[in-house]
């Protein structure tokens, strides 16, 4: 049986990158991003580690497809992404329910 999934955006405290991710337990993977578990990964490098932006999709599947398309993205869709969902751009790890 396939599991859920999360499609999520991160960024920098001052909101300069952007890193698009999937995993099926977001509140763990956000937390890995903030301690950087992974010292050498793209995120702990230029500290992206503030949630922005999730999906929840039933198949973890249609998680990967939907990361596909918003990396396919130009910036600029990414943020009026953002802008819809969190327009105060506020870390969302708090309120993640998992």
């Amino acid at each position: 049986m396939e599991r859920g999934g999360y499609t999520y955006i991160t960024t920098t405290k001052r909101n300069t990158v952007l890193y698009t991710g999937v995993t099926s337990e977001l509140r763990t993977r956000i937390y890995q991003h903030k301690t950087k578990a992974f010292p050498n990964s793209f995120t702990a490098r230029y500290n992206v580690d503030k949630l922005v932006y999730f999906e929840y999709f039933h198949y973890i599947s249609e998680a990967f497809a939907r990361e596909k398309q918003i990396k396919s993205w130009k910036r600029e869709k990414k943020i009026t992404l953002i802008n819809r969902f969190n327009p105060e751009w506020k870390d969302l790890y708090d309120e993640i329910e998992e």
